[in-house]
């Protein structure tokens, strides 16, 4: 390779004809060839490579997988080298030739002294700055993602203690139920009822849905109170416990005298054969026991309604968890995004309960892409996480979607008081944010906009005015290969 070939590149500007002629007798050309990896990350980066002609794509190993984060594809981009500055350097990517052309190969330990005969605190500068940042980043990152995976965990807590404690409760109290309603069932036995009083009474039983009932607090305490009545009227003892169970199930005193009247000759035999034994009776003790009965089912069944609706909801968040984390899909799938967005929502629930009103507006027809589900899941996470923090945790929070020239738009609304121009201006830059100390890293809308852009090829831009910030994410129906 000669020096007037790289010549043109604007990475070369300032420098002399004798440098350049310098560096490029210390390097060695090497061909960019489809499939084939130049260098791999991990790596001790030994070499610096600087890209003539051809393109590379980037790739790192990302939960397990080889992920595609950048691609080399301007000449005079170039990597690696980093052994220069730092005796630790790794490469951070592997590059693999996906466009046949040419690459500038310079050893590192070459490429030092260069930088020692050319400009001395130049070397001194680059390698402090090289090892300030990647330590700086480092910790950024990590405690962006800390933050963020805390965040999270919080709010799954949270989220499944709730159905978790239900369903914990009304086990505790449906055994308690099954309790009652087998002595229950056991007294209603020593009353002597036949088989067809029983049938008849089991037929009443079925007759009652909770489900249906008028559960209006004041419209349940009156029907308790006239039950409380008429029990008390007809000698049934634990009226109280009778009456509370009834009148959730909707039952009034017109279907108590049916069941009176299913159970009246019963009540007389029972009566007889105690008076026969000398053991003396009650006069309602077939309806006591039978009604007892009936209230302890009614109540049993609307506790298994409970805990099917708790153990029901602990699986929606499960599956809102595996759709969030993508972790039994591929990387790179056909991805809904209306789905992604309303997993983020479930995992962000704790922070949009109170005070925050939810509004959405998806477009039914909104078509598939091709894309990374996981990374965008992230993306919805910081942008809605920002959203809610901008509105002080108390606004309207829209997301809406939508079809645009076969692309797919999202945008994420929020009330709060929107960005001053400046800050506008600085949104996506790494480590900039407007949070107290230590409640922000700078990175959620640069990690965002890598994504979009970088990682998909789309965009992402922001519209801002008082009481209005939008934030819209406009991503292509297949990402650049």
């Amino acid at each position: 390779m000669r020096a007037e070939e790289i010549r043109g590149l604007h990475l070369f500007d300032g420098v002399s004809d004798a440098q350049l002629a310098q560096l490029v007798d210390a390097g060695t050309e090497v061909p960019v060839e489809v499939g084939v990896v130049a260098f791999t990350e991990g790596e001790y980066a030994d070499h610096w490579w600087l890209l003539v002609e051809g393109a590379l794509d980037l790739f790192r190993r990302l939960g397990g997988e080889e992920t595609r984060v950048a691609k080399m594809d301007t000449p005079g981009q170039w990597s690696g080298g980093f052994r220069a500055w730092d005796e630790h350097g790794t490469y951070l990517a592997t590059g693999k030739g996906v466009v046949p052309g040419r690459l500038l190969q310079v050893p590192a330990s070459v490429l030092r002294d260069l930088f020692n005969s050319w400009f001395p605190f130049g070397n001194h500068l680059i390698a402090g700055i090289h090892q300030t940042a990647r330590s700086i980043e480092s910790t950024a990152r990590q405690r962006g993602a800390l933050v963020t995976l805390g965040t999270l965990a919080a709010g799954l807590a949270h989220e499944i203690n709730n159905p978790a404690s239900a369903a914990s409760r009304s086990v505790a109290a449906l055994d308690e139920e099954c309790t009652i309603m087998l002595g229950a069932l056991g007294r209603l036995a020593t009353q002597r009822i036949s088989a067809a009083q029983f049938v008849e009474l089991d037929k009443l039983r079925l007759e009652l849905d909770p489900a249906r009932a008028d559960q209006d607090a004041l419209a349940r305490a009156d029907r308790e109170q006239e039950l409380l009545g008429w029990l008390a009227q007809h000698g049934v003892e634990r009226d109280w416990a009778v009456a509370t169970r009834l009148a959730e199930a909707g039952v009034d005193v017109g279907w108590c005298d049916r069941v009176a009247g299913v159970l009246a000759d019963s009540t007389g035999a029972a009566e007889d054969a105690a008076d026969a034994d000398g053991l003396g009776g009650s006069a309602g003790s077939a309806l006591e026991f039978g009604l007892e009965w009936v209230a302890s089912t009614v109540a049993a069944a609307s506790l298994v309604r409970e805990v099917k609706e708790s153990t029901r909801r602990i699986s929606e968040l499960v599956a809102a968890v595996r759709s969030y984390s993508q972790m039994d899909r591929g990387s790179l799938q056909s991805t809904e995004v209306t789905e992604g967005l309303e997993s983020t929502l479930v995992m962000l629930g704790h922070k949009l309960r109170d005070g925050v009103s939810v509004v959405r507006e998806y477009d039914a027809e909104l078509p598939r892409i091709d894309a990374y589900a996981g990374e965008l899941n992230q993306v919805w996470t910081n942008l809605i996480d920002n959203a809610v923090d901008a509105m002080d945790g108390a606004g309207t929070l829209k997301v809406a979607t939508r079809s645009e020239d076969g692309e797919v738009v999202v945008e994420i609304t929020d009330s709060g008081a929107g960005m001053p121009p400046e800050v506008m201006a600085r949104a996506f830059d790494a480590f900039f944010t407007t949070k107290e100390v230590g409640k922000g890293t700078g990175l959620g809308l640069d990690i965002a906009r890598r994504i979009v852009v970088d990682r998909h090829g789309g965009r992402i831009d922001v519209d801002s005015e008082p009481g209005q910030t939008v934030m819209r994410v406009t991503l292509p129906a297949r990402p650049p290969r």
